[in-house]
């Protein structure tokens, strides 16, 4: 499997847990700190954000270990992923 076929997997995936999750759907932070959920898009932007960044960082970690892992074993190339 190629890294583009895994990271199209990968965010096939989440999308998927996305979407079967009860999450809220809009996210604020008003003036005083209180987070409301019901107002503007600054949630929704930020948590794509940050999935799109986790689905790129998985692939790269599973097209790692696997190209690796046939040189070391799997616990090596995990740690070296982790580096």
């Amino acid at each position: 499997m190629d890294k583009e076929t895994l990271a199209a997997l990968i965010s096939d995936k989440i999308d998927a847990a996305v979407k079967s999750a009860d999450l809220p759907k809009k996210f604020f932070i008003t003036e005083n700190g209180r987070g409301v959920v019901d107002g503007g898009d600054l949630y929704n932007a930020v948590f794509n954000s940050v999935l799109d960044v986790v689905k790129v960082a998985l692939a790269d970690i599973i097209a790692e270990v696997v190209t690796t892992s046939g040189k070391t074993s799997t616990a090596n190339a995990v740690k070296t992923a982790k580096k």
